[in-house]
């Protein structure tokens, strides 16, 4: 169904002009002085910013990639090419609504409720997929499945994308910490679409997958490239957009898990929170007095380093990934026992 080598080809394919453009962009960017400082080292060095672009470059090479190796040679068949074109459609403007932000900047160009608005239109192409208008409702964590009707297309696609890409925009600020993130989230939808067959939510996170690797090479610390807005809102929409395409919301939500958590914590303190800390004479980083982010919890917990926080905080995201996986998998072996009897019984 899906050619294994096609898969890890598509992967590959991401990864490496990934990785082989990274080097030229980060150089253009310090010539052109499109850097900015990295707030938690002494002296705050310049670094390359917008690095998302050259991810979303490697994720569309990716997915024009599967779609040549399917009407070319017939790989992926069965794939839903109208559900992979809308996801992708929705990712891309995404990561492009990320790179205008990049460039202008929110005091002199996008308004934080126009940031909130504008992804309602880069929705559009999932809202309108048949499967997305023919769905009614949504597995929720804890409670079932609740049924909104006509609203989950029409409210619930445009706000789990606007969610999920600003989530990610939320806990960041850190060398590797968003990269991370995404690619231990990534790896986990991935895990979750082979187990079920989803192709189309296999070859998006395979594409991210790809693209992503690199990038967090680059940007753990210490950082050599920032991933700006064009990063986390592109991966913010791939995660939702995945979930979804592959109607594996609650899979997703629960990956949330922390960004829920940053988000109470930003609340706090009226969405102005950053989540630097303050640089202290040993390396380690200092909390400020008033806790805005899950990095000030995890700097509040002993005297880390940067890299400390940021491993720390990716471990804690392994035990909610391992906690999804275990719910998805009772959920699916229970629901594909129950089929398999009702096969049996008639």
């Amino acid at each position: 169904m899906f050619g294994e080598w096609g898969i890890w080809f598509i992967g590959i394919s991401s990864l490496i002009i990934t990785w082989v453009t990274f080097p030229f962009f980060i150089k253009r960017m310090h010539s052109r002085g499109i850097v900015g400082k990295d707030m938690n080292k002494p002296n705050s060095p310049p670094v390359a910013e917008m690095g998302g672009t050259i991810v979303l470059l490697g994720f569309v090479f990716s997915i024009m990639m599967a779609l040549f190796m399917n009407s070319h040679f017939g790989f992926f068949s069965g794939i839903d090419l109208l559900a992979l074109l809308a996801a992708m459609l929705t990712i891309v403007l995404m990561g492009l609504l990320g790179i205008v932000d990049d460039i202008i900047g929110w005091k002199k160009g996008i308004r934080q409720y126009q940031h909130a608005l504008i992804p309602i239109f880069a929705a559009l192409p999932i809202m309108v997929l048949p499967q997305t208008i023919g769905n009614t409702g949504v597995d929720v964590p804890f409670v079932g499945f609740v049924h909104f009707g006509i609203l989950y297309s029409i409210l619930l696609v445009p706000f789990a994308i606007t969610g999920a890409s600003n989530a990610v925009n939320m806990l960041a600020g850190l060398n590797g910490l968003e990269a991370g993130m995404s690619l231990l989230n990534a790896l986990a939808l991935l895990v979750v679409g082979l187990i079920i067959g989803e192709q189309e939510v296999v070859i998006l996170m395979i594409g991210l997958i790809g693209a992503i690797i690199p990038f967090l090479v680059l940007n753990w610390y210490p950082a050599k490239v920032f991933p700006g807005d064009s990063f986390t809102l592109m991966i913010g929409a791939g995660l939702a957009a995945a979930s979804i395409v592959g109607n594996i919301e609650k899979v997703g939500l629960m990956l949330f898990g922390l960004y829920f958590f940053e988000l109470v914590l930003k609340l706090r303190t009226k969405m102005q929170a950053e989540s630097f800390g303050k640089i202290q004479p040993d390396g380690t980083l200092r909390a400020p007095e008033k806790i805005g982010s899950l990095t000030h919890v995890v700097m509040r917990m002993g005297n880390f380093t940067e890299k400390q926080v940021v491993l720390i905080i990716l471990g804690m995201q392994l035990v909610v990934i391992a906690i999804t996986l275990a719910v998805f998998w009772i959920n699916y072996v229970t629901s594909t026992s129950a089929i398999s009897y009702l096969g049996l019984a008639s």
